[in-house]
Parts: structure tokens; C-alpha cells; sequence
């Protein structure tokens, strides 16, 4: 039985727009992607995600590689907006008596945004792969949630909107799915057994622009 639901933080519960970094771009002439393409390189994102350096290190060797640490700097600075309908959905489900939690491939400022913007207030435990030493999918970040949160993979329903983190989830036994929308996800809890409502028309808009954003988008 379901006692546990673990969420993934950005592209489920805060998410950010494209535009400005288009736009950021633009201005500092640099090739469409071209901030994004050196951020989520493997070596680069596999040190940050895993704790090896820090974030502000991070947006530094992102400047040096692009060419221009002022456009970096900017990038990191990007904002982003948090779903009121899925923070909802999360209250609600501890309200019937189960756990909620959050398993985020980020850096090392993740605590201070989570808490300054709110979002932890919703969730019973954070987990960030910077503090646990591995990332998702590896199989050591899952195990370390379930250590600390004492249960089994059996236990928890995790969802996250890549396919490919999902794999280190499921082969702890974890029910896992790839997360679209709130109404869909509220589908599939039901369905696994977690005592939500049903689909709920329409959405709340987000709770408004935050700045600061752990990873500008990390694991989109």
C-alpha cells in the first residue's frame, strides 16, 4: 500500500519560461542554446547535482565556457513559478494520512529557495541530490530516501517528468509515472490506490514569479 508520495521538484512543481532565455541570449549574441547546452553538459551537471561544487562555481564555469559570465550570471538568475494546483494535491494527500515528499537533482542553495519560497512548508521531507551525493536515476539517491523515510520501495509512488529518471525508482520497486499535468497525476493516485479527488477544472495559475531557480530549468 501506498504510504508515501515523492514528488520531483522542476517540471512538476515549479516550473520556468523559456522566453527570458531566449531573449538573454539574444542580447548577449550568443547561439540559440547555447547556455543550456554547456549547463546540462554531463560533466558540468553530474558535479553540481552530485555536490562537488557549488552553485555559484557552477554559473562561474558556465560563464567562462560560454564566453560571457555577465550572460551566465543572468541565466542564473532566471525566475520561476510554483503550481498552486500541485502543492494542493500535496496538502490533500497528507490531510488523508500519508507522507509527501520532494527528490530533486539540484545544488546547494535548494534548501534556502525551498523554504524561503514556501514549498517545503508542503512536503514532510526534501531530499537533494547535491546533500545526498548521487543523482537521479542512480539507484543510491532512491535508496536514500527510502532509508531515511524508513519504508520500501513498495511504499512509495514517484513521479517526475523524465521518462529517464524514473528507471533507478522503478527498480527499487517504487510505482512510478511520468508526470504531465496535476488532473492526470491525480488519475493515476487514485488509481494506485491514494485517496485524492478526482480531476479538478481548471488548474490554479502559479503562485507567481520566484527568483533564483536552483538549476534555471536543471532537469528539463
Amino acid at each position: 500500500m501506498i504510504s508515501v508520495v515523492l514528488f520531483d521538484l522542476d517540471g512538476v512543481i515549479r516550473h520556468f519560461d523559456p522566453a527570458p532565455v531566449t531573449d538573454i541570449e539574444v542580447r548577449y549574441g550568443l547561439q540559440p542554446g547555447a547556455l543550456a547546452g554547456i549547463a546540462l553538459a554531463a560533466t558540468l551537471i553530474d558535479e553540481v547535482t552530485t555536490g562537488r561544487i557549488t552553485r555559484a562555481e557552477w554559473v562561474s564555469r558556465i560563464g567562462h565556457l560560454v564566453g560571457d559570465p555577465a550572460a551566465a550570471e543572468e541565466w542564473g538568475a532566471q525566475t520561476w513559478s510554483v503550481d498552486d494546483a500541485l502543492l494542493d494535491l500535496s496538502d490533500e494527500i497528507r490531510a488523508a494520512g500519508l507522507r509527501t515528499a520532494v527528490l530533486t537533482n539540484g545544488t546547494d542553495t535548494i534548501a534556502a529557495e525551498l523554504a524561503t519560497s514556501g514549498i517545503a512548508d508542503h512536503f514532510d521531507a526534501i531530499f537533494n541530490s547535491a546533500d545526498i551525493g548521487f543523482a537521479k536515476p542512480d539507484v543510491r539517491a532512491f535508496q536514500h530516501v527510502l532509508d531515511a523515510l524508513q519504508v520500501r520501495g513498495e511504499d512509495v509512488f514517484f513521479t517526475d517528468d523524465s521518462a529517464a529518471k524514473l528507471a533507478g525508482a522503478a527498480r527499487l520497486s517504487m510505482s512510478t509515472h511520468r508526470f504531465t499535468t496535476v488532473d492526470d497525476l491525480r488519475g493515476r493516485l487514485h488509481a494506485a490506490g491514494v485517496p485524492v479527488r478526482g480531476a479538478q477544472a481548471p488548474e490554479r495559475s502559479g503562485r507567481g514569479e520566484l527568483s533564483g531557480g536552483e538549476d534555471a530549468g536543471l532537469e528539463r
